[in-house]
């Protein structure tokens, strides 16, 4: 197990929720789960261009004596190892450990400063919006309850990061055996031109390879034509970066995607650098 996930636990039944979906996400991809269980409220990310302060809830700190033993059941029901569990070693200051950020994958619920309880679908927070837009890795949003998935649904809008997220979906079918379907709103651009991206950037045979179906719409709603996406597909899309730094944007698709689909969302970021091989 060469690639690696971050997973910041919570000891409660909500953190134990994403902790499965964040094991399932690994044992299907032959991925290592890498558990941090918070000591202190706070921890900071030094990523290349951007450092980012996240600040927990009191949550995270709940019930510590029982909390590397709930994480280890959870993570030995799926079929894995033992989980490496993270020991900061490099402090800011004595109760602001900083993180590593040389992971292939982290999961993230849709906040991390807010009580999961008050946070809904629709709402991704502050915090977890500057991790996606910085970090090198794909950023895994939780659903509301854990669902094995069994496809990989891609949204591809012909943009660099729409490929990207195009890429990343073909190396998670090739790791996890699953098939991916694609997912194409027209707009101002026909099927022709996203097309004419697939040939350019020659993507064909990995098509044929992988992908079950393409859908592309020329019609219809955005909002009512993602209804089209299993309920039981990983998601896949990719958000360019753009905004306040204190408030950044994903786009107005991805931002339709996350406020409408219940599913677990796969977010590749601006920065994401596709080092992973399968």
């Amino acid at each position: 197990m060469d690639l690696q996930l971050l997973h910041i636990f919570r000891n409660t039944p909500l953190g134990r929720e994403l902790l499965l979906q964040s094991t399932y996400f690994c044992s299907s991809l032959n991925i290592l789960p890498v558990l941090y269980v918070p000591q202190y409220m706070k921890f900071l990310m030094y990523f290349e261009n951007d450092v980012v302060q996240v600040d927990l809830d009191g949550s995270y700190l709940r019930a510590p004596a029982t909390a590397r033993d709930h994480a280890l059941e959870v993570v030995r029901s799926q079929g894995l190892p033992d989980p490496k569990f993270l020991e900061p070693k490099n402090f800011t200051a004595s109760t602001l450990p900083d993180l590593p950020v040389n992971f292939d994958f982290m999961t993230c619920p849709r906040s991390v400063s807010d009580l999961s309880s008050k946070i809904g679908l629709g709402y991704i927070g502050p915090r977890v919006r500057r991790i996606i837009h910085a970090a090198r890795f794909p950023v895994l949003i939780g659903a509301a309850v854990y669902k094995p998935w069994q496809s990989i649904a891609v949204f591809f809008g012909g943009s660099a990061n729409a490929l990207k997220a195009l890429r990343l979906g073909f190396r998670l079918s090739r790791l996890s055996g699953m098939p991916v379907d694609v997912f194409t709103q027209e707009g101002k651009r026909k099927k022709r031109y996203y097309e004419e991206v697939i040939e350019k950037e020659n993507l064909g045979p990995e098509m044929d390879q992988y992908v079950r179906q393409w859908r592309i719409y020329d019609s219809g709603d955005f909002i009512e034509n993602i209804y089209d996406v299993a309920h039981d597909a990983l998601v896949v899309a990719g958000a360019y970066g753009h905004g306040l730094i204190k408030d950044v944007l994903f786009g107005s698709t991805l931002e339709k995607i996350q406020t409408h689909l219940p599913n677990q969302l796969l977010i590749v970021g601006p920065n994401y650098r596709a080092a992973m091989q399968g």
